[in-house]
């Protein structure tokens, strides 16, 4: 039976940093792309509708216009990774061992990719109302 190393267990866990360190990339770039869509979000669906849009009928109508309806896939594309990133943030926190560290990033992961294709099919779904 192989031994491990205390070398190879730093090199594991810089190799662990190395990979948080490019999600929190993720989640910064998201963070940032959050900002442009939400506003846009916030003036097509409060600013440019007189009175909002107030009833299921109205919303339809609205997210039938393809350039609305870009916006809004866009808007669940990027929050989704950047709401579960920072979920994983928290959970991580909490000091979980390795093994747990790297089960919740794959079902971070796993969550991230239905939850998206979810969206994605319902938004369609909803379009062809």
């Amino acid at each position: 039976m192989a031994t491990i190393t205390t070398e190879q267990k730093a090199v594991k866990a810089t190799a662990r940093k190395d990979s948080a360190g490019a999600w929190w990339i993720v989640q910064a770039i998201t963070g940032l792309l959050l900002i442009l869509l939400l506003g846009l979000h916030m003036i097509a669906h409060h600013f440019v509708v007189e009175g909002g849009l107030r009833t299921y009928a109205d919303v339809l109508d609205y997210i039938s216009n393809p350039i609305i309806f870009v916006l809004e896939v866009l808007f669940l594309i990027v929050v989704t990774p950047h709401a579960m990133l920072g979920l994983q943030s928290i959970i991580m926190d909490l000091g979980p061992s390795a093994k747990a560290e790297r089960n919740i990033r794959w079902i971070v992961r796993i969550l991230t990719v239905l939850i998206i294709i979810y969206g994605v099919w319902l938004a369609i779904a909803l379009q062809q109302l």
